[in-house]
């Protein structure tokens, strides 16, 4: 049990002093002592709360009040099943006078996940120890000295559980629906997923003896330049289990902890192959390692190498997709393991002038094919990020207009839903024959003509919106793609 200090509080001390004793209880069977121990620092740490001012500290005594909380129910739920199997096993004591062979039932589980080595056995936080089956076990006993126990059935393993809790947010379950035809230019990056994502499956028969697919691909370049929409491609048209992971789902303010997570990830992944594991910034998870770093962090990027590509460990079938815009900051051995790096360059005039017409999409415009391919020669230096910025400014210049206009004129139009003929008002110029003085607010809704969106529009918007990538960012990705990486376009 990790003992938490709260200096200056006497009941938070008196409650940790109780969750101690309860755990002391509990290893020496005595449950009911342990669960009424478990209560009462429950109280005492919700008190403590009452009498501190610090955020941080009262976070932390509100987990402790939970947990505490936890371990309390689960024992009584625990007791109050197995009440009569306890009567049993005493009048079974006393006739046997102490014999080891006993009826008993199976020990209440509360652990938590605690730091051990993978080759011993995983001790709880109330003293139980798991056995590499998962089942558990109290002072080093096996499952075989527990009668009965072999014609239990295998019980789930609680932490197991816990961490596939938390991993199931990273399971993309409805399909982002982003065809390849959506990603505007970027050829050798879609080629190289296909080769690694869509073969495979569609054509077993291509990888056999020494051609194997990809394993590990890396998509790096300046931020805004596609890289998560290209993965959002992926999980449309791959037809595999995508695992869509950041560094806030992997790690954990628990000790010990993210590296359970990270080989729990890889483990789900295995067991539903064909996989896709994609790692968004994963720049922020495996960093070059320094002196400087903390140990939990050195653990979490040995975890990734060892699960990437470690001895024992069969990663055929399992994708995993990277994307940083700062792949010169990645551990050279992570890097390794990413055996395709991919440039996603900034899009070139044609992806531009793409661009601009896939996210105007339906909404009403007077723009033809030139004005697009003249759009995409004023835009050079925008990311695909960038491109979209401008796209929303311009669909936003007519609600300026209207919100600017001093004068209406009404015409009759038909309806889009009833098909009838009503009145409907669009700004003038002051001018113009019964031109009407008054202001948006005064157009009753659902009678107001909305303006398409012009050249014009998008003239205005290029001007106000400028590109966010510098050029040093560029020379950086060029410089390592000269050194690491591939060309995506």
């Amino acid at each position: 049990m990790e003992r938490l200090i709260y200096e200056g509080n006497d009941l938070a001390a008196q409650a940790n002093k109780l969750e101690v004793e309860a755990h002391d209880s509990y290893n020496v069977d005595k449950y009911k002592e342990a669960q009424e121990k478990y209560a009462q620092a429950a109280e005492k740490y919700h008190k403590a709360m009452g009498q501190i001012d610090s955020e941080e500290v009262k976070s932390m005594l509100r987990e402790r009040v939970s947990e505490a909380i936890r371990r309390a129910e689960k024992i009584k739920s625990w007791l109050e099943q197995n009440e009569k199997k306890l009567k049993t096993k005493e009048r079974h004591d006393k006739r046997s006078n102490g014999s080891s062979k006993k009826t008993s039932a199976k020990k209440p589980s509360t652990a938590e996940p605690s730091e051990t080595s993978e080759k011993e056995a995983a001790v709880g936080a109330n003293g139980l120890q798991k056995s590499q089956d998962g089942e558990e076990q109290k002072d080093g006993a096996t499952a075989a000295d527990q009668p009965g126990e072999r014609e239990n059935k295998k019980v789930e393993d609680p932490e197991k559980e816990k961490y596939r809790k938390a991993l199931a947010s990273a399971i993309v379950q409805e399909k982002p629906n982003v065809k390849w035809d959506d990603v505007a230019g970027l050829e050798g990056a879609k080629s190289a997923l296909k080769e690694a994502v869509i073969l495979p499956i569609k054509f077993p028969e291509l990888f056999t003896g020494k051609r194997e697919p990809w394993r590990g691909i890396l998509l790096y370049g300046p931020p805004g330049t596609g890289k998560s929409f290209l993965a959002k491609a992926v999980a449309t048209e791959a037809d595999s289990q995508f695992f869509s992971v950041s560094s806030a789902d992997l790690i954990s303010k628990w000790q010990g902890e993210s590296e359970k997570l990270v080989r729990e990830l890889f483990k789900m992944a295995r067991e539903n192959k064909p996989s896709i594991i994609f790692i968004d910034e994963i720049d922020s998870l495996a960093s070059s390692r320094s002196d400087q770093e903390s140990e939990s962090a050195r653990r979490v990027k040995t975890e990734f190498l060892i699960q990437m590509q470690g001895v024992g460990n069969d990663s055929g079938g399992v994708l995993v997709l990277g994307a940083t815009n700062i792949p010169w900051g990645l551990d050279s051995a992570i890097r390794r393991r990413f055996e395709k790096r991919v440039y996603i360059p900034l899009p070139d005039e044609r992806a531009r002038g793409r661009m601009f017409e896939v996210h105007l999409g339906p909404t009403l415009h007077s723009l033809t094919s030139q004005d697009f391919i003249e759009l995409g020669k004023k835009s050079d230096g925008y990311s695909g990020s960038d491109i979209n910025n401008v796209v929303r400014d311009a669909i936003m210049q007519p609600v300026r207009t209207l919100q600017n206009a001093q004068f209406f004129t009404a015409e009759m139009v038909t309806d889009e839903k009833t098909g009838e003929q009503v009145e409907k008002w669009k700004p003038c110029s002051p001018g113009e024959p019964n031109a009407v003085q008054k202001t948006l607010h005064d157009v009753p809704s659902g009678r107001l003509v909305v303006p398409g969106i012009t050249r014009f529009d998008f003239d205005k918007a290029l001007m106000s919106v400028r590109p966010s990538v510098s050029d040093e960012d560029i020379a950086l990705h060029i410089k390592f793609t000269e050194d690491f990486g591939q060309e995506g376009n």
